[in-house]
């Protein structure tokens, strides 16, 4: 087991605080981490990603607002490990591409009040760039849902690079 992954078993051991605490590395919404601590212990790590998904499901939008803090702005340099690896996909990205983000991030923000947050693993700067133009149409409900969408595929993300089977090979 590396630093930065537990194994199911050890993770329903962990105290409560211990689990919330761990969780919250890969979400921000401690109600979010409540609740899935409190659901341990998982057979598998696929009953863990439901118990997430339905938290998530579960939070209210101030909630979600929390939860959004612990993401940066797309392109912004960050010194979250998770954020840099899943924007891995800007770091190569022209300068026109990283200021043009940073406009329309920006512009996004003065939109609808919160970062602009799409679960950005495996894809480009310039594909991100397209997704959020495109969002900046969305009125503020459509927008929230897709946020929560996002999240959900960013926590099982990490979810998944966090906990493992036990059966899994280290």
């Amino acid at each position: 087991m590396t630093n930065d992954e537990i194994d199911l078993r050890a993770f329903a051991a962990l105290p409560e605080a211990e689990a919330v605490d761990l969780l919250l590395t890969c979400c921000s919404s401690p109600v979010w981490a409540q609740a899935v601590a409190e659901r341990r212990p998982f057979a598998t790590r696929a009953a863990l990603l439901e118990a997430a998904d339905e938290a998530l499901a579960g939070i209210s939008e101030e909630e979600l607002d929390r939860a959004l803090t612990g993401h940066p702005r797309i392109g912004a340099t960050t010194g979250n490990p998770s954020s840099a690896r899943e924007q891995a996909g800007v770091a190569d990205a022209t300068d026109d591409i990283r200021a043009a983000l940073a406009a329309w991030n920006r512009e996004y923000e003065a939109r609808f009040g919160h970062v602009y947050l799409v679960c950005a693993t495996g894809r480009s700067a310039s594909e991100l760039l397209d997704i959020l133009m495109s969002r900046l149409h969305n009125d503020h409900r459509t927008e929230r849902g897709i946020v929560r969408e996002e999240l959900t595929k960013i926590n099982r993300i990490r979810l998944r690079r966090l906990v493992r089977n036990p059966a899994e090979a280290s």
